[in-house]
C-alpha cells in the first residue's frame, strides 16, 4: 500500500494510506504520522475482513512515497 506525506502550515505532518479511504492520521514527526496510518489502515482491514469485504492488494502491504 502507499502512504503519502505531506507536511501542514502548522508543522503537522499528515499521511494517508492511498488505497484505503479515510484511512489518513496526524503526527509530530513524519514518522508518527506514518505510524498512525499504518496502524488505522490494519485497524480498516480487520473490521472489512471480519464484515467479509473485499480488501485491496496486499501485496507488499506497504510502501512509503516520497
Amino acid at each position: 500500500m502507499t502512504i503519502e506525506t505531506e507536511r501542514e502550515a502548522d508543522g503537522r505532518w499528515l499521511a494517508e494510506v492511498i488505497e484505503i479511504s479515510g484511512a489518513l492520521a496526524y503526527g509530530v514527526t513524519r514518522e508518527a504520522a506514518i505510524a498512525h496510518a499504518q496502524a488505522l489502515a490494519l485497524r480498516v482491514m480487520a473490521e472489512r475482513l471480519e464484515q467479509g469485504e473485499e480488501l485491496p492488494d496486499l501485496a507488499g502491504v506497504f510502501s512509503i512515497a516520497a
